[in-house]
């Protein structure tokens, strides 16, 4: 490779960088923090910035942190049918062993939405959640998954009738994708043994995370 050819392969993989950088700090960056992180100047990194921003990747908050920006959305919905076609195996499996209806949900915004839902075969009765279903992430056990994934904890969280009176979930946050917030979980119409049914939703999402990751 040829020096121009090689210096814009190291600008792509600094930006590239950079966006990682960004997508796992959850108050953002200043230019002078990811100079610092990334080991480069800081005036390599606001160049970066600036070009990232006006595509729409990276925009600065009011008090001028690095933070994600729209145009990762709208690559992050092209990417998502892929993302859930990679999950429905472990979501059919996770299914089949708890007899419950499992999901893939994602957050957008201050929302939680079913990226993915694969109902049992066996079960003569079970709950019928649809893909795209959206609810705030704060309520269910969906949603407190992935706010309890923020802070890096992946144990499962249950709820008890926060979205459907008479419905139970189990879920766990997918940690350690950059960029990906989700949760893999559970849902019944008859309480959930967060003893038996958490520890499958755990190696559920342990198991995603790694095959997203490329580490499976």
């Amino acid at each position: 490779m040829d020096a121009g050819g090689t210096e814009t392969a190291q600008t792509l993989d600094r930006g590239l960088r950079l966006l990682r950088l960004v997508a796992e700090a959850a108050g953002g960056v200043t230019v002078t923090e990811a100079a610092t992180q990334l080991g480069v100047g800081r005036a390599a990194v606001y160049r970066l910035a600036t070009t990232l921003t006006a595509h729409g990747m990276l925009r600065r908050d009011t008090a001028g942190r690095l933070r994600l920006g729209a145009g990762l959305l709208h690559l992050a919905r092209r990417a998502q049918p892929l993302l859930a076609d990679a999950a429905l195996p472990a979501l059919r499996r996770l299914a089949e062993q708890t007899g419950a209806t499992a999901h893939l949900t994602v957050a957008e915004g201050t929302e939680a939405v079913a990226l993915a839902v694969v109902e049992p075969s066996w079960t003569a009765f079970h709950v019928a959640y649809r893909t795209g279903s959206r609810h705030p992430l704060d309520r269910g056990a969906a949603g407190r998954a992935v706010l309890a994934g923020r802070a890096g904890d992946g144990q499962p969280v249950a709820s008890s009738g926060e979205l459907q009176p008479g419905a139970y979930g189990v879920a766990a946050a997918v940690l350690g994708v950059a960029g990906l917030e989700a949760s893999v979980g559970v849902v019944s119409l008859t309480p959930l043994d967060l003893s038996t049914v958490g520890v499958l939703v755990r190696a559920t999402a342990t198991d995603l995370a790694r095959l997203l990751a490329g580490q499976a």
